[in-house]
């Protein structure tokens, strides 16, 4: 019996307008690396529209069967199986990407990583890359929306240690590891696109 993919709908509700966002950024870019790939559903979405990219799936092992689900079925020449990364520990696979990306992990990770997660990232970026980042973010250490803060008491009661992350906080990590903001798009659902460039 074929066991079922894998499903998010967050995935199918916020992927055309995470595309219109990021489609433009990446015209010059040929590589991605998607960090935190999960289903794989964005992969499998964002290689089909951008065809002129190399999209590198990763996650933990743990999600890799159902990303492979995902990328079997679409069959796209231009998607690949996912690396076994974890963004806490070294070293990170090899190569360098002209963008990483990643949804929806930021409020997953805890503190901790999300440091990892900068720390390490240089290692992965081609000169001049973007990386882009999507999901909520607190401002200033305060909830954008009741809903965020219902979220996050949520996300809290699943991981005392996740939680929505504040976005100065971020930005930060993000130019000790030699990035620059430049682009903050407000998305729908009370989520951002934030997006970083290195210097």
């Amino acid at each position: 019996m074929t066991q079922q993919k894998p499903y998010s709908a967050s995935c199918d509700e916020n992927k055309q307008v995470i595309l219109e966002h990021i489609a433009p950024l990446l015209t010059q870019a040929q590589s991605v690396l998607e960090i935190g790939s999960g289903t794989g559903q964005h992969a499998v979405y964002f290689a089909q529209h951008l065809p002129h990219l190399t999209w590198q799936t990763s996650d933990l092992i743990a999600h890799h069967a159902g990303i492979k689900q995902w990328l079997m079925h679409a069959n796209l020449p231009n998607v690949k199986p996912p690396l076994v990364l974890d963004v806490t520990q070294t070293p990170w696979p090899s190569g360098r990407f002209d963008a990483v990306y990643s949804a929806n992990s930021f409020h997953i990770m805890d503190h901790h990583a999300v440091e990892q997660f900068f720390k390490h990232l240089p290692l992965a970026l081609s000169p001049k890359a973007k990386v882009l980042i999507y999901g909520p973010f607190n401002q200033h250490n305060q909830f954008t929306s009741p809903s965020n803060a219902a979220f996050d008491a949520w996300l809290k009661e699943r991981n005392p240690h996740s939680g929505i992350k504040d976005f100065e906080w971020c930005n930060q990590l993000a130019q000790h590891a030699g990035l620059t903001l430049c682009q903050d798009h407000a998305m729908p659902q009370n989520n951002r696109l934030l997006v970083w460039q290195i210097a």
